[in-house]
């Protein structure tokens, strides 16, 4: 078994499988599907992503689906382990550390985790409607409680000293509520993403739909807004659904695109930039099936492909317009829009939804390519890409 880290900053993540899902005696709720895994692996991969060191699964009886599930997590993030007790799971963690509870069968997204993890001091989230979805147990008159917790490790160890037939979610939740937490309220966007409690498959279904809905929005750019993204919303939960691989979106994304070079590199840009784009969908949904599922370094990768594409669609079309016309201005404007967007793409100024974008320059360059006027296409991407590097520098001035 795993030692406690000595940290006294650490955070560590504690979640509840202890319910049977409704219509599946012997079943946990933990274990249901959801995105291609378990709820409680999305679950613990949301604990991570919000900077958890360690995660504990607290339990009532242990199945073979539940340490299945459990063994895959694992894999992935070694620090994970099983608990009976409030007071094996305050041995586990290290003392002085933060705790971020999540509710047995709770459904909820990255924003909203990371809103937890960074508040000051022991925080419940809540809502005050108490039809609401997300409402699990009444706090007061008014709030009941959303699913997410932010409690001390000592709260715990207090919980332990409660009589055995106690319910430690609920004896968490009461301990919490009584030290004065910070009562953080669910917004209507969190709810709107998919944020609840789900005690079917049925149930889990309907969310999983709204959370891949929330996570194909990750790219604000309105090439990606309103292409992209509606191409992987009908996608993602397809392929989500019929359990298909993550690697295989990232080998025929990398087909297409390498297709769409072999085609502007033979003289013909206005086919290699139509599969550019496609090969663009195809990698964007594949970055999104990644952040799903914890990869999110693969999910930077397959973005950064979608740059790289981009880049050489553009310096290819510039070498096709130079070798037909001998011009160097194709090429030069090919750079400087490569370039500008490299340095946007590094920029650390909140992009805008009319920026540019490695997306919005195929998209505007396709239409040039078809008709014959890639030169023109060439200098309409390096104009936007200088204006948004320019609008991203002074962003940057006026933060500073």
């Amino acid at each position: 078994m795993h030692e406690p880290l000595n940290h006294p900053k650490m955070l560590a993540g504690l979640i509840f499988a202890v319910e049977e899902a409704e219509g599946r005696p012997g079943t946990l709720m933990a274990t249901l599907p959801f995105g291609g895994m378990t709820l409680l692996e999305y679950q613990a991969r949301l604990l991570f992503g919000a900077g958890a060191e360690q995660v504990l699964v607290a339990v009532g009886k242990m199945t073979p689906a539940l340490l299945a599930a459990v063994n895959r997590a694992a894999k992935r993030h070694p620090r994970i382990e099983i608990v009976r007790s409030a007071e094996e799971a305050a041995e586990k963690i290290a003392p002085g550390a933060q705790v971020l509870v999540m509710a047995d069968g709770l459904v909820t997204t990255d924003p909203v985790m990371d809103k937890m993890a960074t508040a000051s001091g022991e925080a419940l989230l809540v809502t005050d409607d108490p039809a609401s979805p997300a409402a699990i147990e009444r706090l007061d008159m008014r709030d009941s409680w959303a699913g997410v917790a932010r409690i001390t490790v000592e709260q715990l160890a207090q919980i332990a000293q409660m009589p055995e037939d106690y319910d430690f979610q609920s004896a968490l939740l009461r301990v919490a509520a009584q030290s004065g937490a910070e009562h953080v309220p669910l917004t209507a966007g969190w709810l709107k993403s998919g944020h609840a409690v789900e005690r079917s498959v049925e149930g889990l279904a309907a969310r999983n739909t709204g959370v891949l809905a929330a996570l194909t929005e990750r790219r604000t750019d309105w090439a990606d807004r309103w292409v992209f993204t509606r191409a992987a919303r009908i996608a993602l939960p397809e392929l989500v659904g019929r359990n298909v691989p993550g690697w295989s979106l990232s080998i025929a994304g990398g087909a297409i695109a390498a297709l769409a070079l072999v085609l502007t590199a033979m003289r013909w840009p206005g086919a290699g930039t139509v599969a550019a784009l496609v090969g663009t969908a195809t990698l964007a949904t594949g970055a999104a099936m990644a952040v799903l599922r914890g990869e999110d370094k693969r999910a930077r990768l397959l973005e950064w492909a979608i740059f790289a594409l981009f880049a050489l669609i553009a310096l290819l079309i510039g070498w096709g317009e130079f070798a037909a016309t001998a011009s160097t201005t194709p090429p030069v404007l090919a750079l400087v829009a490569m370039a500008a967007q490299l340095l946007v793409e590094r920029a650390p100024s909140r992009p805008k939804r009319w920026w540019s974008s490695p997306s919005a320059h195929l998209l505007i360059l396709t239409p040039f390519a078809l008709a014959g006027f890639a030169t023109i296409g060439l200098a309409a991407v390096a104009i936007y890409s200088f204006a948004t590097l320019a609008a991203a520098v002074e962003g940057a001035r006026e933060k500073a």
